[in-house]
């Protein structure tokens, strides 16, 4: 009986086995937590149909490791992490009466409540439908990646176009944040939304061409092939150039110091974001650590050997999410220090580096990616 005769019938029994059969064939497997499973199904029959949804690879990648469900526990984290360290190296305390036995460890949760609760001021000014929508809208671009980044046997949309799928999305973020500002139709977030576009020419080009410079190295756009490359060799040591132009392009591209021009909180408090309040502000307030994530996650892949490492029998098809979202969050942790020990640049010094250094590091590792790629083949 096919999908839609069963539908017709309205046979429950009958649906639920159709999706059954079709997530329990690509389930993800995990001997540890196998035993665990059996006994909920043994005495909860109908909780087969969950658990196969959830353990579904396409389910699990998108939804918990690497994708919101991670994204959600990491945001939690960067946020109290950076404001802890960068207190650490200015002699401060930091976060610390949220939860104080644990050392202000939900700060995050706390403001993010707080923002929920607070009220979204519109001024009369401001586009209101562009106003509202814009924050909400800013989402895709930033989640759509997730769909294409594979971590190991937990993939969304398995292609070999991979990585220039997640550029692609990547690349229509600051789109977006340019667009709230529009919205907002204040002098100071023009100027931060003009700053951004700034911002944006002088980093995507290298960017992108120290991205199409590890693609030349492993023949192939396809996140797979990139891991598979780097099995003995990771690709930060197969191309330092490209992993450092990369590192700098991250750094502007989200807005992280010593590159954080279209917020400047001493100069234009947020930049684009200044006329944002309430919930509508811890919207746009994650977008540049959302962005950071998944850019943080394609670094990985790229040259730190993605969902490679050690494998535990015990965690079967876990091990490379588990692998890859370690390596990410050792990348942003590292990239949260920066912020604690440099200065702001000026915009014409920031965009000297990325029209200048910046671009003709980007086509050095062009040519040492193709060098490299044509001696692996």
């Amino acid at each position: 009986m096919s999908l839609l005769e069963m539908v017709a019938k309205m046979d429950v029994y009958g649906i639920l086995e159709y999706f059954y059969a079709i997530f329990s064939s690509n389930m993800m497997n995990i001997p540890l937590i196998q035993p665990y499973i059996d006994k909920i199904i043994e005495k909860i029959p109908i909780a087969k149909y969950l658990i196969a949804l959830i353990l579904w690879k396409p389910f699990f990648a998108v939804l918990i490791m690497p994708g919101l469900g991670i994204l959600t526990v990491y945001l939690l984290y960067i946020v109290w992490f950076e404001r802890k360290l960068t207190a650490r190296v200015q002699w401060r305390v930091g976060p610390l009466e949220v939860a104080r036995p644990v050392r202000g460890a939900i700060q995050a949760l706390a403001d993010g409540l707080r923002y929920f609760f607070q009220e979204a001021i519109i001024h009369r000014e401001a586009h209101s439908p562009y106003f509202i929508q814009l924050p909400i809208l800013a989402f895709i671009p930033i989640l759509l990646p997730l769909l294409f980044i594979p971590a190991g046997a937990a993939v969304g949309i398995k292609t070999p176009y991979s990585i220039q799928l997640i550029v692609a999305f990547i690349a229509l973020i600051p789109i977006t944040i340019i667009a709230i500002g529009w919205a907002s139709n204040s002098r100071f977030a023009f100027i931060g939304s003009v700053r951004e576009a700034f911002m944006y020419f002088a980093y995507e080009i290298p960017f992108i061409i120290a991205v199409m410079s590890m693609i030349f190295l492993y023949g192939s756009g396809d996140a797979y092939m990139a891991v598979e490359k780097q099995s003995l060799i990771p690709g930060v040591i197969l191309n330092p150039v490209a992993f450092l132009v990369y590192l700098i392009a991250m750094l502007m591209a989200t807005s992280r110091l010593p590159f954080e021009i279209p917020e400047a909180d001493q100069e234009i408090a947020f930049g684009p974001f200044v006329e944002y309040s309430g919930i509508l502000f811890g919207l746009v307030m994650v977008l540049a650590y959302e962005k950071l994530y998944i850019m943080s996650l394609l670094f990985s892949i790229l040259f730190l050997g993605g969902w490679s490492g050690p494998v535990c029998p015990l965690l079967g098809d876990l091990n490379g999410p588990i692998w890859l979202v370690v390596k990410t969050l050792v990348v942003v942790s590292a990239v949260a220090l920066v912020r604690s020990i440099y200065a702001r640049y000026r915009l014409d010094q920031a965009l000297r580096i990325g029209w200048r250094s910046l671009l003709a590091l980007s086509l050095a590792s062009l040519v040492v990616g193709a060098a490299v790629g044509v001696w692996f083949s």
